[in-house]
């Protein structure tokens, strides 16, 4: 990718189907990513990363939502010099897109963390890290990648402010708040594919893993023999639990009583840029403005916590409307260009996309984001073409979206 981010027809063709490895050239859009995951994967690991909460109701609404609008087209405008790149917080990504936190993602691909982080910087787009990893956070702000740092606040002051210190002694310049995990999900889904948090070694686990011998040997026993067992690293100062272990508790904190005023101390200490994700009121993003929040991220946590949360994009125009001075993103649900640029047009400044590009990452490393990450763009850049846009700014729900409902 150019370093101006110029996505022309000269350098969408880079990415030539004959350079990638045949298990990836048959991968044709993100869905694709999932099934070859499913089969890669052992079926708990692959269950935490699909796994939605009780009856996937939010996750089937954060797609169905799409459906509520069409395309309105303009014809006969010269597009060849058509760009899809995106400004946002000053600097320039070659798409209006970027990775979304994906929990323990060390555990379905070899490094993981650090494979979503250098294919994202190498896209010139952005990643951010899970609070939720295997890897320690220094270790990728060391590549200085320009990944941000999601963190799940730990329940107490002193915790807080020391997680908050370790980020920011590692170098990372943007903090991304999630905000909608005050108690821990229904673990329903987690119990019917066999997932806990430590895994329990059990027969069927042991079977699990022999069964799926590339995943054995590429991700799990190639991490054992160079980097020892993992651990929780990141959602405290201190290492956490091991994510394999027959006794160890992992340390969930309580999180219920956190309140604006935590978010309030956390403005004061940090120096860098703030975004809070996962509102879903209004209300909730204006008082975050107003606290100082320098970013917004609409999002119900890809439907893995509360069954039944609105879809992000059905609240997002009230939220772009309450908060019109700071940028207001968007995930949960996107799949595709269409759906990037519907976001778009309904008043995201930019969109993050989690599971696909981790399915990606676990069935072929970096070449497997790489690819997904271009072919995400390239339906982006296509379907611009065929709205009669040249730059993503043209975009209008009035002028490009026919509300259905």
């Amino acid at each position: 990718m150019t370093t101006n981010a110029i996505a022309s027809t000269t350098t969408l063709a880079r990415s030539a189907p004959a350079r990638l490895p045949a298990r990836l050239q048959a991968l044709r859009c993100l869905d694709d990513f999932e099934q070859a995951a499913r089969r890669h994967l052992p079926r708990p690991v692959f269950g935490y990363m699909a796994m939605a909460a009780e009856t996937r109701r939010s996750l089937r609404g954060n797609r169905e939502c799409f459906d509520d609008y069409g395309f309105v087209t303009r014809v006969l405008n010269d597009v060849s010099q058509r760009s899809s790149a995106c400004t946002l917080f000053g600097q320039t990504y070659a798409a209006p897109f970027g990775i979304a936190p994906l929990g323990i993602s060390a555990l379905s691909a070899y490094r993981g963390d650090l494979v979503l982080a250098r294919s994202a910087a190498r896209a010139n787009i952005p990643m951010i890290m899970s609070g939720s990893s295997l890897i320690r956070l220094e270790d990728v702000a060391k590549e200085k990648l320009g990944a941000w740092f999601q963190a799940y606040l730990p329940g107490d002051v002193p915790n807080i402010t020391a997680l908050i210190e370790r980020v920011g002694n590692a170098g990372f310049g943007t903090l991304v708040l999630t905000v909608d995990t005050p108690v821990t999900p229904n673990p329903e889904t987690f119990a019917q594919t066999g997932f806990t948090s430590p895994l329990r070694p059990s027969a069927s686990l042991v079977w699990q893993g022999l069964s799926h011998p590339r995943w054995l040997f590429g991700t799990f026993l190639k991490t054992l023999a160079r980097h020892g067992m993992p651990h929780f690293e990141n959602n405290y100062a201190r290492r956490g639990a091991p994510i394999l272990s027959p006794s160890v508790t992992r340390d969930f904190a309580d999180r219920g009583h956190l309140n604006w005023e935590h978010f309030a101390l956390i403005r004061k200490i940090w120096p860098g840029r703030i975004i809070v994700k996962g509102i879903l009121h209004r209300d909730d993003a204006r008082i975050a403005r107003e606290l100082g929040a320098d970013g917004i991220i609409v999002s119900n946590h890809g439907g893995r916590q509360l069954d039944g949360a609105v879809a992000p994009l059905r609240v997002l125009p009230g939220i772009v409307e309450a908060c019109p001075d700071i940028p207001v993103m968007m995930d949960s649900g996107i799949r595709r260009g269409g759906d990037v640029l519907k976001a778009l047009a309904l008043g995201a400044r930019f969109v993050f996309v989690g599971r696909p590009f981790g399915y990606a990452a676990a069935v072929g490393g970096e070449a497997g984001v790489g690819h997904a990450i271009d072919l995400l763009q390239q339906e982006v850049w296509r379907n611009m073409a065929m709205l009669g846009i040249t730059a993503l700014t043209e975009l209008d729900a009035k002028t490009h979206l026919y509300p259905y409902r």
